[in-house]
């Protein structure tokens, strides 16, 4: 099955350099149908009220973190709580790999990245593109 590069995809980072490099990234990639959230209570708003094919989420932020998002998704019983969800941090302590993936996170990536990695790390989660 081909990905849908007309999905919605969720960007969240309280960094808006963070974001605009992201959401750069992704125009590269093909993805066009890019929102932003600045931190985790405002992109589990969105979440709420739009469908997300994709969403990538930045581990450190205030109030809301992106692993208590992750938490939040999963544990909802709603029907976005299997939308794919990649990981960024700065942190790459083996501790907090493992509980990215005990929260369910479909996969991470460790700041800095190119397009490349960010690519391989969608390819893993959605498929070939």
């Amino acid at each position: 099955m081909a990905v849908d590069k007309n999905m919605n995809v969720l960007i969240v980072d309280d960094y808006n350099t963070m974001l605009r490099i992201i959401k750069n990234l992704l125009k590269q990639l093909g993805f066009n149908n890019v929102d932003e959230a600045t931190d985790g209570a405002m992109a589990l708003e969105k979440i709420k009220n739009k469908p997300y094919g994709l969403v990538i989420s930045d581990w450190n932020m205030e109030p809301m973190t992106g692993i208590q998002l992750l938490r939040s998704i999963r544990g909802s019983g709603e029907s976005y709580k299997d939308v794919p969800f990649i990981m960024i941090t700065a942190e790459s302590k083996t501790e907090n790999v493992v509980e990215a993936k005990k929260a369910g996170v479909n996969n991470y990536i460790v700041k800095p990245f190119n397009a490349e990695t960010l690519k391989s790390k969608i390819v893993a989660v959605l498929g070939e593109f």
